[in-house]
């Protein structure tokens, strides 16, 4: 699965700390997502989406084989 969390951040020029914090997770685990290594939640997902006023689908792009 693509993302694209580190466009979003960019957008609204924030870190990965910042964005740790407001969504209650780890520095470590936004670096994760963004790099693919790990796919979050449902409802982590959800408030990802909501922090950065767009949709999962805007922000997560589900591949073949996924």
């Amino acid at each position: 699965m693509k993302n694209r969390i580190k466009v979003a951040r960019a957008e609204m020029n924030i870190t990965q700390g910042e964005l740790a914090e407001k969504i209650g997770v780890t520095r470590q685990a936004v670096n994760s997502i963004e790099l693919g290594k790990y796919v979050p939640s449902t409802l982590l997902a959800l408030k990802m989406a909501q922090y950065f006023g767009k949709t999962v689908e805007e922000l997560f792009i589900l591949e073949e084989g996924d």
